[in-house]
């Protein structure tokens, strides 16, 4: 199945490691050292201009991606459910 992030950018869901509240996990330090590293190791794609909401982290073939997003983790959260929903039909 896939996830749509925004803009054009679609991933697998199989991929995704985890869906993070920008706003919320960007108070830690280690958070934003994190994502700090993903930018200068070039991971990073920041898939809107407007304003982020949450960041994806995905791996593919032991490479990492981080998706930045202007979608609520909740949005993405109920998108994969409903995705989930229409495979069981």
């Amino acid at each position: 199945m896939y996830l749509h992030l925004g803009q054009s950018v679609v991933v697998r869901t199989a991929t995704i490691i985890g869906i993070f509240d920008i706003e919320n996990t960007s108070m830690s330090r280690l958070t934003r050292h994190y994502l700090a590293q993903a930018e200068k190791n070039g991971r990073v794609i920041n898939v809107s201009p407007e304003l982020p909401k949450s960041f994806i982290v995905c791996e593919d073939h032991k490479k990492i991606t981080v998706y930045i997003s202007q979608i609520s983790p909740a949005t993405l959260k109920k998108r994969t459910g409903f995705m989930a929903g229409l495979a069981n039909l």
